[in-house]
């Protein structure tokens, strides 16, 4: 035994570590062994301490936690003096991996094709969403309303460094933030086609995920987006109550974060407001920079329109259409851009001119709708008008009756008039829960029943508003 052993700690440091691997192969099993030790490499021994390097701080901990004792276990069966293992995560095979990478595209046939073939490169596509060529820097259109989330957003994708992590962006529907998501991946792409982009809706990421549950492949999932160099992820408040998803994409979160890799993220609404999200990944989502887009202006909605007019070459489109467009239709810009494709493409089926009647005569429907709209934010102002109270009381923890009475209204008037839903109306009336909003809309039309005063405020106000 002392023979063998003497034999053994004679080796060379790399035949011990095959002969720990392979024990621990025959110990564990094949799936085991390949899933978490495989990646795991021999760093050296000094003073009795075995050092091991693992690709992740997650497949540090799990080896570290599960493993330890038996990798130390098999280790003094090849050198005696080993008594404690340290695991340290280092950035291994990125270089390797860039180098594949760049290896594979210098094999394209064509060079002129290189850029656009590892943009949509197989591998990240098949485990990401593919990226439209018509969301990038050069036509995004800028106003007021976006600069800052688009300032934030060009900084992300021209620095060498990680400038801030993660950029969080978020804002009402139609108003840019997939643009400018994808104007990240775009320019980061076009600067350096050796990093590895990978952009893909929340929703996305948990079909990912729960499939890899299914085949039981989730350390490959883990793997495939931990290893890269960008992440972006869209409409992060789909996860919000679904809480393995959230346990994924937490510890996916601190790995990237934990290796100077850039996250970007989006979603409708501000970190601090997802509701129904671990108070832990709200406050992840806050650690670095949160840039929102407010509603469009008028002059952002006519620029962004004019700039679409031209890419479509629809020179016949005067500025006055532009003008009667961009005043009327509100809401956000994905109906703007359907507004002119609409009025674009019927002058070309029915081969009349573009002009202002033919324009309202088209959009008959769209502008009716738009016409009627009306905003939360209207709503407050009108109540809080109509009972002479402060617009901040709206949002306020007062319940006086003559305070609560008017917040009520409002909140019924908010779930008659608009398409918001009740956790949307409840974070409008200073964050308050969806069974507020529901027993305020309860109490006011039990009151418009019984209360002739009510029934006539309510009667008033929704004429004005919808006037």
């Amino acid at each position: 035994m002392t023979e063998d052993k003497n034999r053994s700690e004679s080796l060379p440091m790399e035949h011990r570590w095959a002969r720990v691997r392979h024990r621990l192969e025959q110990e564990l099993g094949s799936a085991a062994f390949q899933s978490w030790l495989r990646p795991v490499q021999f760093g050296s021994i000094q003073d009795g301490e075995l050092l091991l390097v693992a690709p992740t701080r997650f497949l540090r901990d799990w080896v570290d936690s599960r493993y330890g004792e038996l990798i130390v276990s098999f280790w003094k069966d090849e050198d005696s003096s080993v008594n404690k293992l340290e695991i340290q995560v280092r950035r291994q095979k990125i270089d390797d991996h860039k180098e594949n990478r760049v290896s594979k595209i210098n094999k394209s046939e064509k060079p002129n094709e290189r850029l656009s073939l590892h943009v949509m490169d197989t591998e990240d596509s098949a485990l990401g969403s593919p990226l439209s060529p018509k969301f990038k820097f050069n036509n995004f259109v800028i106003g007021k309303p976006n600069e800052f989330a688009h300032a934030a957003a060009r900084r992300v994708a021209e620095s060498d460094k990680v400038p801030f992590n993660p950029l969080y962006l978020y804002g009402g529907v139609g108003l840019g933030k997939t643009h400018l998501m994808h104007a990240i991946a775009w320019h980061i792409k076009e600067r350096d086609p050796t990093r590895r982009v990978i952009y893909l809706s929340a929703e996305k990421f948990m079909y990912q995920f729960i499939r890899a549950l299914r085949f039981k492949d989730t350390m490959a999932f883990k793997e495939q987006f931990r290893s890269a160099d960008v992440l972006l992820i869209d409409d992060v408040q789909f996860i919000c109550g679904k809480e393995s998803t959230q346990e994924e994409f937490f510890h996916t979160f601190n790995a990237l974060v934990d290796h100077d890799r850039q996250v970007v993220i989006s979603g409708d609404r501000s970190p601090s407001d997802l509701d129904a999200m671990e108070e832990r990944l709200r406050s992840r989502l806050g650690w670095g920079l949160v840039a929102d887009i407010h509603a469009t202006t008028y002059e952002l909605r006519l620029g962004i329109l004019q700039t679409k007019a031209e890419a479509m070459g629809a020179t016949g489109i005067s500025r006055e259409v532009l003008e009667f467009l961009a005043y009327k239709i509100t809401s956000n810009v994905r109906e703007l851009e359907m507004a002119l494709n609409r009025v674009a493409a019927h002058a070309t089926l029915v081969g009349r001119a573009i002009s202002l009647e033919m324009t309202q005569e088209v959009l008959r429907d769209v502008l009716r709708a738009n016409d009627r709209r009306v905003t939360i934010e209207e709503i407050q102002k009108r109540v809080a008008e109509h009972y002479n109270i402060k617009l901040s009381e709206m949002s306020s923890e007062r319940r006086a009756r003559a305070v609560a009475r008017p917040r009520q209204v409002a909140m019924f008037l908010s779930k008659q008039l608009t398409q918001r839903s009740l956790p949307e109306i409840g974070r409008k009336f200073g964050g308050r829960d969806h069974t507020t909003v529901m027993h305020a809309v309860r109490k006011i039309e039990q009151l418009k029943e019984s209360d002739i005063g009510i029934a006539e405020d309510l009667d008033l106000l929704k004429r004005n508003l919808e006037a």
